[in-house]
């Protein structure tokens, strides 16, 4: 069956022969280098055509008389893997076979050639770019480069010989960190000297003369003057081993019990390796690919991945940029916790003077020593030169004054999360800073006209809610107010993108997107725990998503008190829906933090004083009872939010559950996993998207 893909963008591949005499080798190489001919935002990929194009090179290569072969890529690029661009097109699995069965027969024919092979990989190689290099015979690398398989990651496996080459290159525990621990880590790339101790390369070489390097490595290989030892792993019983637990504990990292395909076949196929022929192997490969590409978890895994790239380019509803206000010195009016995180991230991204104030000169300077003492770890990590830390350590400031925050562009408060505090700020703060001078609020369930409605200027106020960690979570939502000017969006924008978050311009309403979603979702689970459910059922409820902590794991992170405070604001502002639980009321009162504590052994266990809060219902119910409420009650208050315009699409409400709270990405946002369930029309009448978004047409 022929294989086309409508939308790619095709890789050549040039053929040129190079001469090695001045290396110390009197015979010739066939050099093919791999180009899309774009720059370097578009890497090249590897679809249909592009394959033929490689099948093509190599067929010249053989045909030249040369004595060995090697392939690179376009400068500082080797090749970022298939091109995925068509597959939502892909709606019979025999489609699905013919790609990947094309892919092994062009790349092997780089390892079964009879000539010497070499990949000389002088930039990204991921997915099947590392996977062209794994079928050659020799490997080098850019010290520069970063090379990983993140196919597990996306919902697939190393399907161009990766999953059955790897474990015999490298050994099977290694071969499990690349393919199974780093992908689920969110897809962690490995650095130069990374690759180069694990066995992936035999040697790295800077960039500035890479190729050169790389011919004299070729030709020193050539005349025997190197030998490269290859060990043999098959019969390492215990590695074997070793590899499926470490494999394994990624999985339930990642996913808990939820049953997901990718890791498993993965598992399966590096497993197979240890007995498995090229033939064998690259069966089972493509077997693989076939039952993954035809499987709605790949599908949702591709479209939220798609949604945060393209979301991290792009912010929808963001006015034009050149109306930005230059931004030259930031205030942060508070010195704790996330004060002093906020401040650390502007003082790192914008590298401007930044100064903090807290009530007391006790807390602003415990702020200040905190960020301080970051500032030296990064150091000691070496991910910072200690002369840039001392740079920024002399811009930060702090007082107990707000009259310092005079000559600033841009303030952010992360002051007490109550609303006359919050206006009693910006009241004062406006007599004392510029007319253009932007006021943000990162409160996360006030809201901000109200915090801002009796000013002279209300325009220039924005909310501006990151995620706790800060340095960490992705997501940022901008609350724009009624009053708030276009000049203010463009400049909070601007902002964001130099402090690399992902955008999501929101309506202010309550508790914006993520906290809004969050609470109703909690609030079911908390609900029913109140009726009579175990702790341990109501707990695990959710569980078969594969979430990234259970619902009273999140509750103890987010803390009890937070939690009473946002769900007695949403009760207030948006109704009943919102119920607040005699529970989470007696935490608080109590003073119980956490709901669970860890035994000896590690694991958690429900914490006494916090089963003894729980209210007293006659009313159980089952964990699948209570998933599908929380469920419905999901997709009821998004189908709210969109009919209230908090955001202008769906695809908005997945990009904050994915980047918010870590909505596992193989269901593809929380949208389409609504409608693939049948909840969405259940719930609400109708679906969020249209069919065949996240999922087969």
């Amino acid at each position: 069956m022929s294989v086309t893909t409508p939308e790619e963008v095709v890789t050549k591949a040039v053929v040129r022969e190079v001469d090695l005499h001045a290396f110390g080798f009197a015979g010739k190489l066939a050099l093919i280098t791999l180009d899309n001919g774009l720059d370097y935002n578009r890497p090249n990929t590897i679809g249909p055509q592009g394959l033929t194009e490689l099948n093509n090179a190599i067929d010249s290569a053989l045909a030249s008389g040369a004595d060995a072969i090697g392939v690179t890529g376009k400068p500082f690029i080797f090749a970022a893997g298939a091109d995925l661009s068509g597959v939502a097109s892909v709606t019979d699995g025999a489609q699905a076979r013919a790609f990947g069965k094309l892919g092994h027969d062009v790349f092997r024919r780089l390892g079964e050639s009879g000539k010497p092979t070499f990949a000389f990989i002088n930039g990204l190689a991921l997915g099947g770019g590392l996977e062209i290099g794994l079928h050659c015979n020799y490997r080098t690398l850019a010290s520069t480069a970063f090379v990983a398989l993140p196919e597990v990651f996306l919902g697939l496996v190393p399907g161009w010989g990766g999953a059955t080459l790897l474990p015999q290159l490298i050994g099977p525990e290694k071969a499990a960190k690349v393919i199974m621990v780093n992908a689920l880590n969110n897809n962690t790339m490995l650095k130069a000297p990374e690759a180069l101790e694990l066995g992936i390369v035999d040697a790295v070489y800077l960039p500035a003369d890479f190729l050169e390097k790389s011919l004299a490595f070729a030709a020193e290989v050539l005349s025997g003057k190197k030998k490269i030892e290859r060990a043999n792993y098959l019969t390492d019983d215990g590695a074997w081993q070793s590899a499926a637990e470490i494999g394994g504990a990624a999985k339930a990292r990642k996913y808990g019990a939820a049953p997901v395909d990718a890791p498993r076949l993965a598992l399966a196929l590096m497993a197979q390796s240890r007995t498995a022929t090229r033939d064998s192997g690259f069966a089972a490969e493509d077997d693989a690919l076939n039952e993954l590409v035809m499987d709605d978890p790949f599908r949702a895994s591709i479209y939220a991945f798609n949604l945060i790239q393209k979301s991290k380019k792009k912010v929808e509803g963001a006015p034009k940029p050149a109306l930005a206000r230059k931004v030259t010195r930031v205030g942060v009016v508070g010195a704790g916790l996330m004060a002093s995180q906020l401040a650390l991230l502007i003082l790192r991204n914008l590298k401007v003077p930044v100064h903090i104030t807290d009530l007391d000169q006790a807390r602003v300077d415990k702020g200040l020593a905190w960020i301080h003492n970051e500032l030296d770890t990064l150091v000691s990590k070496k991910r910072m030169r200690a002369e840039e830390a001392g740079w920024l350590k002399n811009i930060l400031t702090g007082s107990t004054s707000n009259k310092d925050f005079a000559p600033c562009d841009f303030i952010i408060e992360a002051v007490f999360e109550e609303m006359e505090i919050k206006r009693k700020l910006f009241s004062e703060l406006e007599t004392i800073i510029s007319p253009e001078c932007i006021l943000a609020t990162n409160t996360s369930s006030l809201s901000v006209s109200k915090m801002s409605d009796h000013l002279k200027n209300p325009e220039r106020v924005i909310g501006f809610h990151f995620f706790n960690p800060v340095a960490v979570m992705p997501l940022l939502e901008i609350a724009r107010t009624p009053h708030t000017d276009d000049a203010t969006t463009a400049t909070a924008v601007v902002i964001g993108k130099e402090l690399k978050k992902t955008m999501v311009i929101v309506k202010d309403a309550p508790a914006f997107v993520v906290n809004r979603l969050l609470m109703r979702f909690m609030g079911e689970i908390t609900d029913a725990l109140d009726e009579g459910t175990s702790p341990e059922v109501a707990d695990s409820a959710m569980t078969p998503l594969g979430l990234p902590m259970s619902s009273f794991e999140l509750l103890g992170l987010v803390g009890p008190g937070v939690a009473l405070h946002v769900a007695q604001t949403l009760n207030a502002t948006l109704g009943d829906r919102y119920r607040v639980s005699p529970t989470i009321e007696r935490l608080v009162k109590n003073g119980v933090r956490t709901f669970y504590n860890k035994d000896e052994k590690g694991n958690l266990v429900i914490n006494p004083d916090a089963a003894a809060c729980i209210e007293k219902g006659s009313k159980p119910s089952s964990a699948d009872e209570v998933r599908t409420r929380a469920l419905t009650a999901l997709a009821q208050e998004a189908r709210m939010m969109l009919d209230e315009g908090v955001v202008a699409t769906p695809a908005e409400i997945d990009l904050c559950m994915l980047l918010g709270t870590g909505w596992p990405l193989h269901l593809g946002g929380i949208l389409p996993y609504l409608d693939r369930t049948g909840i969405s029309e259940s719930a609400t009448g109708q679906r969020f998207h249209p069919k065949g978004v996240a999922s087969l047409p």
